[in-house]
């Protein structure tokens, strides 16, 4: 029993041969969500108490319930650990704030045992749980995984517990072809979000109706992909198309938004009415002549008091579309409120006392941060993304609320995704990642390319800032104030950040990188 067998295929069929349609990935998501709870349940009980007490037979009881009713329904049931993700079967369970105890305490049990999978088989009863909870959860000396793994299959084969197989870490491949998928899904959740905010733009710009509920859909992809893998779709933010920047700018300030509003813990639904909000932002700018939208010098301040009046022109442009359809009001306030400060300076000016809308105060952040660091008609030269972040956090006169200012930069990391940073070796590096470390939020996973006298490595390697030497110090840092524009990467460019590219036409991304 030191390996799991191949995976039998089953016939999702009821006792009477009609095909089940009450499977499939919203169902394992949402009894999966049971399964973990009473697994990690049954998990503290049996730590704490002997087996003879009702707590330990009360969750067991509870773990059995849950397994059984997924076995029936689904005919399998596979418990997969694979890095940081769970899956039961060949859907991925979805952290939320609500169970982040319970899924961390799992993954720790699964790693240092050294179990990737347990595949449970019909008629698995309350001992077969015990025993396999037991072995996991054996104190032993500190030894390889695949030594303590050798060792619960001991107990397993011991104890006669043949309805619960386990198998190793099935390794990374799992992990890559699910980061794969994650980025299809992004990039295609991406560009129907930009096409559909065009359509919606040029549709209220023309004085024709608006297909609410296709920019609806729209929201709820990207609410889901951001619940389900919020990496893949923040990277592409990081991509600009200059000719488009009106729309993708809209559909960026949605994406930051909702993901800022999870770290901030509002729920599914509120998300949802987060993310249509912050899509309808700058609805307002269909109002505003072409030629300022578009004008190459500086704007005057005749064109600047257009500008200024997109807010309250969107808040009547989405007035007269919740006429014709349902649309929340909080949409209404959002493209409103989302240039006032927190002190109510800003634009439109007050004429009453009044409380920004939390809403109001996430898609300001993002919204701010996303135009800062964009390249536009009127702004050829974008800023650095870590300077707007400082200039945010630190900069009381930015206006922003200083609790959402502090979870974007937690969501985002010091140095963004997509961030061009010179290390102390004078490598030339791209922000890959944030390090999921929080204590390392400032020491990102970085993908160098180039040598120290600049010359372009193809693919390039990642490396993680945080990583020590064996006597404590950092192996690499990247030197302050190093983000900068590098037009020397253009050749290479579309390579060196193919993990972020945007399926639209490509023109520059947050490092000043034009190609």
């Amino acid at each position: 029993m030191t390996a799991v067998p191949e995976r039998p295929t089953f016939d999702r069929t009821t006792s009477n041969g009609a095909s089940s349609d009450v499977g499939g990935d919203p169902f394992i998501r949402r009894m999966g969500r049971s399964f973990i709870i009473a697994l990690y349940g049954a998990t503290r009980a049996i730590r704490l108490y002997p087996v003879e007490n009702e707590a330990v037979k009360k969750s067991l009881d509870e773990l059995t319930s849950v397994t059984t009713e997924i076995l029936t329904r689904e005919g399998e049931f596979e418990l997969r650990v694979t890095n940081e993700f769970i899956f039961i079967n060949q859907t991925r369970l979805r952290l939320d704030l609500d169970n982040y105890a319970s899924f961390t305490q799992i993954l720790s049990v699964f790693r240092a045992a050294g179990v990737g999978i347990a595949r449970v088989m019909p008629g698995v009863w309350p001992r077969d749980w015990l025993v396999f909870l037991s072995a996991l959860q054996a104190p032993g000396s500190e030894t390889e995984a695949e030594d303590r793994f050798v060792d619960v299959t001991e107990r397993l084969s011991t104890a006669g517990v043949t309805l619960i197989e386990i198998g190793p870490p099935s390794g990374v491949d799992d992990d890559g072809d699910f980061r794969e998928r994650a980025k299809e899904a992004a990039k295609r959740t991406y560009s129907q979000s930009v096409a559909a905010t065009k359509d919606v733009i040029n549709s209220v710009r023309m004085g024709r109706g608006v297909n609410l509920k296709k920019i609806k859909r729209v929201v709820q992809g990207i609410v889901d992909q951001i619940l389900n893998e919020e990496t893949s779709l923040l990277g592409l933010t990081t991509i600009r198309d200059y000719d488009e920047y009106t729309f993708t700018h809209s559909v960026n300030v949605c994406i930051f938004s909702v993901a800022l509003g999870r770290r901030l813990g509002l729920g599914k639904r509120q998300l949802y009415d987060l993310g249509l909000a912050a899509l309808f932002h700058d609805v307002g700018k269909s109002r505003v002549p072409l030629a300022v939208l578009n004008k190459v010098e500086q704007l005057d301040d005749n064109d600047w008091r257009y500008i200024a009046a997109h807010p309250w022109m969107g808040l009547l442009t989405l007035f007269q579309l919740r006429g014709q359809q349902e649309l929340p009001y909080r949409a209404m306030t959002v493209a409103y409120e989302h240039h006032m400060k927190c002190d109510l300076t800003g634009y439109p000016k007050n004429v009453r006392p009044r409380a920004l809308s939390i809403f109001s105060k996430i898609v300001a952040v993002a919204d701010g941060f996303d135009a800062a660091t964009s390249r536009r008609s009127y702004q050829t030269e974008p800023l650095s993304p870590a300077a707007v972040l400082a200039g945010m956090r630190d900069n009381p006169r930015r206006g922003f609320d200083s609790v959402v200012v502090k979870a974007f930069i937690n969501l985002l990391g010091v140095y963004p995704v997509g961030t061009l940073v010179v290390l102390d070796t004078f490598e030339l590096a791209i922000v890959h990642s944030v390090n999921p470390n929080p204590e390392s939020i400032s020491r990102p996973i970085v993908r160098i390319v180039s040598d120290e006298r600049g010359n372009i490595a193809y693919p390039g390697r990642n490396v993680d800032l945080a990583e020590k030497d064996a006597d404590g110090a950092y192996v690499l840092t990247n030197l302050p104030n190093s983000t900068f524009t590098m037009t020397a990467l253009r050749p290479a460019a579309t390579q060196l950040v193919s993990g972020f590219t945007n399926p639209l036409s490509v023109t520059t991304n947050r490092s000043g990188i034009n190609f």
